[in-house]
């Protein structure tokens, strides 16, 4: 058996490709999970000459396995000091298994070195870019089907022409995706079916930047607490439904970039690498703008919870609504980011306790004379028992919903 694999990286993910057994060795040695690379497609990248003969007999022989770049898979590219290649983004190296299963060493390339060919390496490095975003689009997949109202129901209960729009175009990528899926390619009446698609993905997402938008700013014209309280409250709900609207557009347009990259990959792979690049800055620049919209909204909320944290001994009821409005809208956008793979760490709020509040009155008032002490204490006998009920409710919500967060993590 010939225990030479190659590994290919693009930043994204890690492609094993090699002999089926060591290949399978490799990966069982290093605990990574793995799906099926789809090889065979490649056959499309060279169709004549002898070129063509070379690339079938290597495709062939081997097997490749596609492995999600994660904490513990970036940490295997690092190990093996994988070196860039004339493909850019494309970083390469050769191992090999002298003995033990433990002992996987990098080695010189060799003849069947994927390296050897760039249009073979090419057609390698766009089947990761496309098991790339099929993977986002599985976790926005699950991310849609956890929430309370899915983007499905969000989208039919609008009556705006441009949503309407984005429930024929979804069902037309499906459709697309299907055939793919049986045919392993995309042809050109296949292609035909979607090419007009992108434009009503985008300006579906722009309705919901906009929307999204307009909450953020309503936060910031509020003055009064009670009126923060409901513009909070209204983030919190419509937020929620906007972010799935995004992610059903960030979903879409990721499907409609694997039919894009197979149409090139049938009609023009010489193109192929080029493109892949294109729409991989394409793709950031997405995410960048979503990420910008969303921060502004999770920093209006967190400005309107810092207000109500202040307004807290007079405000016993709506200061800690907002504060939990916040956290709410804040858990929402982070597991949101989390499954577009927009990282952020940010930690809950706080809703600022009524003796907490009071206890700095009473100092102040202290400082000032007994008249500010005995306002202080009227206040307070009124409204204590109901303040303590509700920041102790929303300090056992928040709790909870942190520990179920962490056990998903954790099942992950």
């Amino acid at each position: 058996m010939n225990h030479e694999i190659q590994l290919i990286s693009d930043g994204d993910g890690l492609a094993v490709i090699g002999d089926p057994t060591a290949v399978e060795l490799f990966l069982v040695s290093e605990g990574l999970p793995s799906k099926d690379l789809g090889l065979q497609r490649l056959g499309f990248v060279l169709r004549t000459g002898a070129a063509a003969a070379q690339a079938g007999s290597e495709i062939a022989a081997n097997s490749g396995r596609w492995v999600q770049l994660t904490k513990e898979s970036a940490q295997l590219v690092d190990k093996f000091g994988l070196m860039p290649t004339k493909t850019p983004g494309v970083s390469h190296a050769m191992v090999g298994q002298p003995g033990s299963i433990q002992s996987w060493l990098q080695i010189a390339k060799g003849p069947g070195s994927m390296v050897s060919n760039p249009a073979l390496l090419a057609g390698a490095a766009g089947i990761m870019a496309q098991l790339a975003m099929q993977q986002t689009m599985n976790e926005i997949t699950d991310y849609l089907a956890t929430i309370d109202e899915k983007v499905d129901d969000v989208l039919r209960a609008q009556k705006d022409a441009v949503l309407a729009r984005m429930i024929g175009v979804g069902f037309v990528i499906e459709e697309a995706m299907t055939i793919r899926e049986q045919r392993g390619r995309v042809d050109e009446v296949t292609w035909s079916k979607v090419q007009g698609a992108p434009a009503s993905i985008a300006e579906t997402q722009a309705y919901a930047l906009r929307q999204l938008d307009a909450l953020a700013e309503k936060l910031e014209r509020k003055t009064t607490i009670s009126d923060l309280a409901k513009a909070a409250r209204e983030a919190e709900s419509k937020g929620r439904e906007w972010l799935a609207v995004l992610a059903r557009c960030f979903q879409l347009q990721d499907a409609v970039a694997v039919l894009e990259l197979d149409r090139v990959l049938d009609a023009s792979p010489g193109e192929l690498d080029a493109h892949r690049l294109g729409l991989k800055a394409a793709r950031q620049n997405r995410l960048d703008l979503i990420s910008r919209c969303t921060e502004r909204l999770m920093a209006r909320m967190d400005a309107a919870a810092g207000r109500a944290n202040t307004k807290v001994l007079l405000n016993p009821m709506d200061s800690p609504a907002v504060v939990q409005s916040s956290n709410h809208v804040s858990i929402a956008i982070v597991d949101f980011h989390g499954r577009l793979g927009i990282e952020r760490a940010r930690p809950s709020a706080e809703a600022r306790r009524w003796t907490d509040a009071a206890k700095e009155v009473r100092d102040k008032a202290l400082e000032t004379g007994a008249d500010g002490v005995g306002a202080a204490v009227r206040l307070g006998n009124e409204t204590l028992g109901r303040a303590k009920w509700a920041t102790g409710k929303l300090s056992s919500r928040i709790a909870e919903r942190a520990l179920r967060r962490r056990g998903d993590d954790e099942e992950d």
